[in-house]
């Protein structure tokens, strides 16, 4: 099993080493809104002290520089998707588990929608057993699972029966055992829905859903506007998006349960986010990486990677969901990682499953476009990515803080690197960015 594995590096090395002293390393942490250089002493899984210089340390501690390194508390990823099982060749526990921990998460939520579902208690045991790995393990696994952690997984239980949208499922069987609820598809029929609120409300766990009518999408293959008039693409309109949202936000007002609004995509969406919190609303919303880096203008290319759902936005989308994020309107950055085989992928653009791999590229590519020119803080970005997602799912931050797990990234934000299936630890290849140089790339993560 992926667990017996990941145990047995895991032990040699602890075995190997019990104590390091990252000297010098620049601090990013949003819990206790810090951003300094100092020394941080790691043994025993615990953060055991962080100074502007560490002097005194038990012997055989290990002494690493790292200047130029930045060390934040572990990321933690809203929602993705899982191939395992059911589509084992797109996307393997076994390889998801290593992207996230290549991407620098520590915390992974996997979405209910592989095949079976995870609508029932026993694909939901299987899942947190590990079982299933068919990956073939390459070194460069086997030299990241010795140098970093494997992430926490956490399984979405579904909403409805096979994630269709029209029975619900046994809400309270799941519910001590996933993380929350979600379908990772729309719900339309809104009677039903209104009652999955009313019966979620006393179990107390988070509720995702994606605000999307599918009728009002059609055949849209990217955000209507001028640029899909100039390429001659489908529309999917604004309002396939706040039409929905805005009677998902009416419900929430009627049942009090708390919500959490997936991939959110338009400027208008954010616009009405605003309201709703204003009037009080018990909600938190996100958005995906991408969407904070692209916009339509990127489709030129008609690249299928680049073929998503919610699809891109507009420039003024773009603008909004950066603005959006930096005020708190919007709650959180996910990676909604969705891998798919070379030839599902190799297809007219329009006619491409929407998604693309994400765990292995946010990070370097939101710090490179967002914090190294200027827009961001490193502050803002690492809260999107760690502290908040971590809230959204009613669970505690990691904070870098004496006494505390040592659930960490270290992170280069100078290495340079090149996108290739060989490099990397993802089944799937489904990204815009293949065969480019990316600058910035995870090291190690920690987690006890």
């Amino acid at each position: 099993m992926i667990i017996c594995v990941y145990l047995r590096f895991q032990i040699a090395l602890t075995l190997a080493m019990t104590s390091e002293l990252l000297q010098q390393v620049r601090v990013i942490d949003p819990v206790s809104q810090t951003d300094q250089r100092l020394d941080v002493l790691i043994a025993d899984g615990l953060v055991k002290a962080v100074q502007e210089k560490i002097s005194h340390y038990p012997a055989q501690t290990q002494l690493r520089n790292c200047q130029g390194l930045v060390l934040g508390p572990g990321l933690v990823d809203l929602y993705s998707h899982s191939g395992e099982p059911g589509f084992e060749e797109r996307e393997t526990l076994a390889s998801l588990v290593l992207a996230a921990a290549a991407g620098g998460f520590t915390r992974l939520s996997i979405l209910p929608d592989t095949m079976p579902p995870v609508d029932n208690l026993a694909v939901l045991t299987r899942l947190q057993q590990g079982q299933g790995d068919k990956g073939t393990r390459r070194q460069g696994d086997i030299n990241l699972l010795s140098s970093s952690s494997p992430p926490h997984l956490y399984f979405w239980g579904a909403l409805t029966a096979g994630v269709q949208g029209q029975q619900m499922t046994e809400l309270a069987e799941l519910a001590a055992d996933v993380v929350g609820f979600a379908d990772g598809q729309p719900v339309a029929n809104l009677a039903l829905l209104r009652r999955l609120l009313e019966y979620l409300k006393p179990l107390g766990k988070p509720v995702a859903l994606w605000a999307c009518d599918r009728q009002l999408v059609g055949h849209g293959a990217m955000r209507e506007g001028v640029q899909s008039l100039r390429l001659g693409l489908p529309g999917n309109p604004v309002i396939a998006e706040t039409t929905a949202l805005a009677a998902i936000l009416e419900l929430v007002a009627a049942t009090s349960t708390p919500v959490h609004i997936m991939r959110v995509s338009t400027a208008r969406s954010v616009e009405l986010i605003a309201e709703a919190k204003a009037r009080g609303l018990p909600i938190t919303a996100s958005t995906s990486w991408i969407h904070l880096l692209l916009d339509t203008t990127a489709l030129s290319s008609y690249d299928p990677s680049l073929r998503l759902e919610p699809p891109l936005g507009n420039p003024a989308d773009l603008t909004a969901l950066r603005q959006g994020m930096r005020t708190g309107i919007l709650d959180a950055i996910a990676i909604d990682h969705a891998p798919y085989t070379y030839e599902e992928k190799t297809v007219a653009f329009a006619e491409a499953p929407p998604g693309a791999i994400g765990l292995e590229l946010a990070l370097p590519l939101l710090w490179h476009n967002l914090v190294d020119a200027g827009d961001w803080s490193a502050l803002e970005l690492w809260r999107c990515l760690s502290s908040r997602p971590a809230e959204c799912l009613q669970q505690i931050p990691s904070t870098i803080t004496p006494g505390k797990p040592a659930e960490l990234t270290l992170f280069d934000p100078q290495q340079v690197w090149k996108v290739e299936k060989n490099t990397l630890h993802s089944l799937a290849v489904n990204t815009s960015w293949l065969n480019q140089e990316l600058k910035g790339r995870i090291l190690q993560t920690w987690l006890k």
